[in-house]
């Protein structure tokens, strides 16, 4: 299951100019650049515009607060994957290694979120109209809740608190925006802006529904999880499942196998929910939502790419892998795979990629992840790498392999 770049010990490429380093650096990923790039265009906008009035502040946080919305709608998203990979491969490599870069669309949406929370606390702050003001005060403070609870601090280390707050919380600020609006007069347009918002964030409860599932164990620490139920989804995406539709929604990585219905999902103990599903293997589960485009679609915009996997990371990269879209060469870490994941699972990688590094971490002990992914890229001919993994060892080889200028891309863990 190995090849000559199973080994612990590279040659890495040298590191990058220094202000290319400094453009690597995580604090300046193209989510933040995103976010700024809003936040800059409100303040020249409010300097041309000035001096601002009501109308003007009140459109201003609608606009931005919608395209924190609507950013986020499934429909939105897949449109801009699907803008970003269709530049052919004979493009230059630094404009598709920054198209590459379109997942970090999170940005946008933080930037706008930012923006309009504030263009809205100006506005309250120049209300006078009794009614009108407990509206926008309240508002006020549950967008100042919204954005508090999405920051970083908060959100890693209570999410399911964070998740259940940016969805009600939401709602509740939907609604609120509403009763604000037609208490101030509105024209045609501010209606039609928060009509759309409304039907973006209701299009996936519309969508509703719960279906059967045939799960199996391989081991106490993995569930695959297998569907059926009219849906065959795209490779490369992600469908949320939940067991209780109004608290908590889990996606994982759907694995469409070619020339068959249904799809697979691979659920490794994470936490208590995932945890949960494995012991219980429930009959049936919620699924909501429109099939979205994850992060390794970007694949088609490289000749060739490595994919880099830890765990049950194989399963965002198993559909691009049976896919076989474009050459790619796997890099898996994981304790005991046949113990872990089973026979089948293991021998469907090895069929599709005879020549995968797969370094068995309960022997061997752990990797140096950048050492293998540098030399894979390297005696592959690659173009990128693409790293599915927690969020530690993946972003250490994504900004250790752009440091060395090597397109590399893995989740940033936005949402």
């Amino acid at each position: 299951m190995t090849t000559s770049l199973d080994r612990a010990s590279v040659e890495l490429p040298p590191l990058a100019s220094a202000p290319r380093r400094l453009l690597k650096h995580p604090l300046l990923m193209h989510h933040n650049r995103l976010a700024a790039l809003v936040l800059v265009v409100n303040v020249l906008w409010a300097y041309a515009s000035w001096p601002l009035s009501d109308r003007t502040l009140a459109h201003a946080a609608l606009a931005n607060l919608a395209l924190a919305v609507l950013i986020r709608q499934q429909y939105v998203i897949n449109l801009l994957f699907r803008l970003a990979t269709s530049a052919p491969t004979h493009w230059p490599l630094r404009l598709r290694w920054t198209l590459g870069k379109v997942y970090h669309f999170g940005g946008l949406h933080m930037g706008g979120a930012l923006a309009g929370a504030a263009w809205f606390l100006a506005l309250t702050l120049r209300t006078t109209n009794r009614p009108l003001l407990a509206v926008s005060w309240s508002l006020v403070a549950l967008l100042a809740v919204i954005v508090a609870t999405a920051l970083p601090p908060f959100r890693s280390r209570h999410h399911d608190t964070f998740e259940k707050i940016h969805r009600f919380g939401g709602w509740t600020a939907l609604a609120l925006f509403w009763t604000h609006t037609l208490m101030s007069a509105p024209g045609p347009l501010p209606v039609a802006v928060l009509a759309l918002v409304t039907f973006s964030v209701a299009l996936p409860w519309l969508r509703l529904r719960k279906v059967d599932v045939r799960a199996e164990r391989p081991s106490p620490h993995v569930a695959l999880a297998r569907f059926d139920y009219g849906e065959t989804p795209f490779a490369g995406s992600s469908t949320a499942i939940s067991r209780s539709p109004l608290t908590e929604w889990h996606s994982f990585a759907n694995v469409p196998a070619p020339g068959e219905s249904g799809f697979r999902l691979t659920i490794s103990r994470a936490g208590d929910w995932t945890g949960s599903f494995i012991d219980d293997l429930p009959p049936k589960v919620w699924t909501k939502g429109i099939t979205t485009a994850g992060v390794a679609n970007i694949e088609v915009l490289f000749r060739k790419v490595v994919y880099v996997a830890t765990g049950s990371g194989i399963g965002p990269c198993l559909p691009h892998l049976l896919a076989a879209e474009v050459p790619s060469r796997l890099v898996w870490a994981t304790r005991e795979p046949r113990t872990t994941y089973g026979d089948a699972l293991v021998d469907e990688i090895l069929a599709v990629q005879p020549h995968a590094v797969v370094w068995d971490t309960s022997r061997r002990g752990k990797p140096d992840m950048v050492a293998l992914a540098c030399a894979a890229y390297r005696d592959f001919g690659a173009e990128a790498v693409i790293c599915i993994s927690n969020k530690k060892l993946t972003w250490q080889v994504v900004h250790g392999l752009e440091r060395r200028g090597i397109p590399a891309y893995g989740a940033i863990w936005d949402s």
